[in-house]
């Protein structure tokens, strides 16, 4: 990788690379662990009065938090569970949100060697019930309106849960206080084990099925720790440096993208829970004087119906990161030129992460490109026989399977594992084509996955919800191109003969997907069928939907 020859040996170990037999790898400790390589490394005299979360409620009050306070309150969670018996490879889900409970969580968790459950705030009573259950999870962080919901369906539900940890002042049965967790016993003695212990299990959704838990191993941070270096453009120790993103906590952009780099650096970052828009994160920017984040294309998209933010706000930001989907020219173009900053686009999935990107301050960036292939990586191009293709030919992005990055394995499902493997090759069914440069340009999917605003949304489950609505006999969810989104949820429905189409059924139909999957995978258009197009086998044929939308 000829943009590497710009830095010393010393500049790459600086960014968690070494050069060994001409060739440049990713350095993995054995002892890598998330905790060290974050909170851990900032509690000397110089550092641990340093904040470390920026905290805004959404009355707007501000709460800061030291790396030093976050250290003992982390200790006297890990000390609770530890008393509970939860220690090395203990599953704890986490379910607050984008809130410093959620952080401090993830650092006690790291303390007794447990694996942390990531759970989204915008999943809904299913999708928690079935991830919950998959994983066996007996202890649940979470906050007091999600489980003021779940509360009556406990026994029911969520079979396997024991305890549940919260700030609500009304406990019930087996609900324990997270603000007296705090304060137990602030003397923890970690519990560490090795690079490949399992640390994080998150749950993502796949073309097909319910969404699949992936599993990664406290390695994750340190082989992305290259590539974050790389897409915040070798700054991310700037003196001033404050980070920010409104991604969830729960998922790869929000946390290993954001809330762990930020630490990794020793620089606070500032949170809140209030709901993104346009006109409200700029004036969070500028009242925290954020200066790195990441952002989704699609809120990308939001901001820049701002045309000039510098004469209305007095900003900040120097690096917007970005990806989950592919990023249009134009807003490259509106971030550089309108608001003055460096944007960087990387891209990679959550099994197999930031194979491909950019960085500014080592080669330029073309508007439209997904970047290069990023360092410790090997990505190719090959058609439908396995053989790579040529410059310009549309190929799909495949990488080693020894890459880095390469999740420790799907939960209770390896068969999942060997249908991303096509001979040598882990396979992304994300198709593409290079340039003689070296540049990547995205083309589309070659599977039935749904992006949509950063989200990774399976059409399956969406399927199984509709279905189970007493209106819908059959049901069929594609992904239709979509300019601000990438893509949107659009379902096919057919309906039972004593219901007819009509805009309140449309919504009913709506909300019950929301109600019982998520607010993002809710159907934003859906179109009433009398029947389905079906393929030789009997199977409703997608394909022919896709092909109808794109030309409409």
């Amino acid at each position: 990788m000829d943009y590497l020859n710009k830095l010393s040996d010393k500049d790459l170990f600086e960014i968690g690379l070494i050069r060994k037999d001409n060739e440049v790898k990713i350095y993995i400790p054995n002892d890598a662990n998330i905790y060290n390589m974050t909170l851990g490394g900032y509690l000397s005299k110089e550092h641990i009065n340093n904040p470390a979360l920026i905290f805004e409620d959404k009355n707007g009050n501000v709460i800061n938090y030291t790396f030093g306070e976050v250290e003992a309150m982390s200790n006297g969670l890990a000390s609770k569970l530890s008393s509970l018996g939860y220690n090395f490879g203990s599953n704890i889900a986490v379910h607050t949100g984008q809130h410093p409970d959620t952080a401090i969580a993830h650092m006690a968790i790291c303390k007794i060697g447990g694996v942390a459950v990531t759970l989204s705030q915008l999943y809904g009573p299913e999708t928690l019930k079935h991830a919950l259950n998959d994983c066996k999870v007996e202890v649940l962080i979470t906050s007091n309106n999600a489980w003021n919901k779940l509360r009556q369906t406990k026994a029911t539900s969520f079979p396997y849960l024991k305890y549940v940890i919260l700030r609500d002042p009304d406990l019930g049965q087996n609900e324990i206080s997270l603000t007296d967790a705090y304060l137990f016993e602030s003397n923890f003695k970690a519990n560490f084990g090795s690079a490949n212990d399992p640390a994080l299990l998150m749950y993502t959704s796949g073309s097909t099925g319910k969404p699949k838990g992936i599993l990664h191993g406290h390695r994750v941070l340190a082989s992305y720790r290259p590539s974050i270096n790389l897409f915040f453009n070798l700054s991310m120790k700037d003196k001033n440096a404050v980070y920010w993103s409104p991604s969830d906590w729960a998922w790869v952009g929000g946390l290993l993208d954001m809330l762990f780099p930020a630490w990794m650096a020793g620089k606070p970052i500032a949170t809140s829970e209030d709901r993104f828009n346009a006109d409200w994160a700029y004036k969070f920017i500028e009242r925290h004087k954020v200066t790195h984040t990441f952002l989704a294309p699609t809120a990308i998209k939001r901001m820049a119906q701002v045309q000039n933010p510098n004469e209305l706000y007095d900003l900040s930001l120097k690096i917007i990161c970005t990806g989950g989907e592919a990023l249009a020219s134009e807003t490259l173009e509106w971030a550089e030129n309108k608001l003055g900053v460096i944007c960087n686009e990387f891209y990679g999935m959550t099994e197999v992460n930031h194979l491909i990107g950019n960085c500014e301050a080592l080669y330029p960036r073309k508007p439209g490109s997904m970047g290069r292939v990023y360092p410790g990586h090997k990505v190719l191009l090959i058609d439908d026989e396995q053989n790579e293709v040529g410059q310009n030919i549309e190929g799909e992005i495949v990488t080693t399977s020894n890459s880095p990055t390469k999740f420790l394995g799907y939960l209770n499902n390896k068969d999942k594992e060997e249908e991303m493997k096509t001979g040598d090759y882990l396979r992304t069914h994300d198709l593409a084509v290079k340039d003689k440069e070296g540049y990547f340009w995205y083309k589309g999917r070659s599977d039935d996955l749904i992006k949509s605003s950063g989200f990774r949304i399976g059409p399956a489950e969406i399927e199984d919800a509709l279905i189970s609505n007493k209106a819908i006999v059959e049901a069929a969810v594609i992904g239709k191109p979509d300019k601000d989104r990438g893509q949107i949820v659009k379902a096919f429905v057919k309906l039972h003969k004593n219901y007819e189409p009509s805009k309140e059924l449309i919504e009913d139909i709506r909300n019950y997907v929301k109600e019982n999957l998520a607010t993002y995978k809710a159907p934003r258009e859906i179109e009433f069928v009398n029947n389905f197009v079906m393929t030789s086998s009997g199977k409703i044929n997608r394909r022919v939907l896709r092909e109808n939308e794109k030309k409409n």
